[in-house]
């Protein structure tokens, strides 16, 4: 009898003793399989990965600040800026790219501060338009317009003692500016279809993945309100400039993901980690995470290998970067062929695919191919 070890099945179960702290069981079972295929019985481990769990998570936390994920070089100096600003009222600045954390950061400010028992809200400034955006901020009184049938709270109001965060400041229209401006030189607004000012308490952080000073010299942006906004600006590295943090990154998207799919996926394969590695990551942190739940929900087994990475992360490697392997004459070993083999298999067996994301040339693949 052969074990049959293409249908073996793994499972993470949380276990919750009534006396006792809950553990975490791994449950392997792998079919006993006869000469003629046929299923003769099984063989089961169970094994009690509480320990190893734990100290994951511990590992974990000394790479975590609030809800950012990372401890590379940029990033520590990121989070001494942080808490440096927590506790003082100033408007900040927050710059960078799409899904390097913006919003993350505002709410760390918030959390560190004198003001973490006051409301943090939150408004995407560019996801409404003029109108809505002005009555979404500074709120409106009954029959301001077409179907105000009632009085409404802004953000403004709603943040009041809090912290206001306003993602994508730079796409708000010249009217908004001028509105947005009264208030952090003044400390109060208006409602839309009233005169009467209302006082407000609010730290404003602000974030944009544009240049403000560029589009102040394009007499886009006002400058009087962007020296307002200015007053402390922190920009946050891409990924692709904090690679030390993508085994972090990814050891915690898995933990997340394994939990949301009930899954028990302990890690990612070193081809799966040296192409992370080659890649410049244009949607940094948020492209990443949707890389490991898209391998989490394919992958068969506990390893995320290149198979089960989206097929448009693989379709952009030759124009990003080679991955695999670090010898471009690709030696002959059982690690090279299994790349190989990993490689055809992500490419869909498209072997000039294969050679772009291996970094070497077809013919030394078809060469390598003859001798497996």
């Amino acid at each position: 009898a052969l074990l049959g070890k293409k249908s073996t099945v793994l499972r993470r179960i949380e276990c919750c003793p009534v006396n006792g702290k809950p553990r975490i069981i791994d449950f392997t079972a792998t079919p006993v399989l006869e000469a003629d295929g046929s299923v003769s019985g099984a063989v089961a481990v169970i094994r009690d990965e509480t320990h190893v769990v734990d100290l994951e998570r511990s590992l974990m936390k000394r790479g975590q600040f609030h809800a950012i994920i990372g401890s590379s070089v940029p990033m520590q100096k990121l989070y001494a800026l942080i808490e440096a600003l927590a506790d003082v009222p100033t408007t900040v600045l927050i710059n960078g790219e799409s899904g390097t954390g913006k919003e993350l950061v505002a709410a760390a400010l918030h959390a560190g501060g004198v003001r973490a028992k006051g409301p943090f809200i939150k408004v995407n400034c560019s996801a409404l338009s003029e109108h809505l955006l002005e009555s979404e901020l500074f709120g409106h009184v009954r029959g301001a317009f077409t179907g105000a049938i009632a009085d409404k709270a802004g953000r403004f109001q709603k943040a009041h003692g809090g912290t206001l965060f306003l993602d994508e400041i730079g796409d708000i229209s010249p009217a908004i500016q001028m509105c947005l401006l009264r208030v952090l030189q003044e400390s109060e607004f208006e409602r839309v279809g009233d005169s009467t000012p209302i006082k407000v308490d609010v730290r404003i952080i602000a974030a944009t993945n544009q240049n403000l000073s560029e589009k102040v010299s394009q007499g886009l942006f006002r400058q009087d309100l962007y020296y307002r906004l200015n007053v402390v600006r922190l920009v946050l590295p891409a990924l692709r400039e904090r690679i030390d943090d993508l085994e972090l990154l990814a050891a915690h998207f898995i933990t997340k993901f394994n939990d949301k799919l009930g899954r028990s996926i302990r890690g990612v394969s070193d081809d799966v980690l040296a192409l992370f590695r080659s890649l410049s990551w244009p949607g940094n942190v948020r492209e990443l995470q949707h890389a490991i739940e898209h391998a989490a929900i394919l992958c068969k087994s506990g390893v995320i290998s290149l198979k089960d990475l989206p097929q448009d992360l693989l379709d952009s490697v030759p124009s990003r970067a080679a991955a695999l392997p670090a010898n471009p004459g690709l030696p002959q070993s059982p690690v090279a062929t299994l790349s190989l083999k990993e490689a055809l298999a992500s490419c869909n067996g498209n072997k000039s695919h294969a050679a772009r994301l291996l970094g070497i040339s077809r013919r030394t693949v078809y060469r390598h191919l003859e001798d497996i």
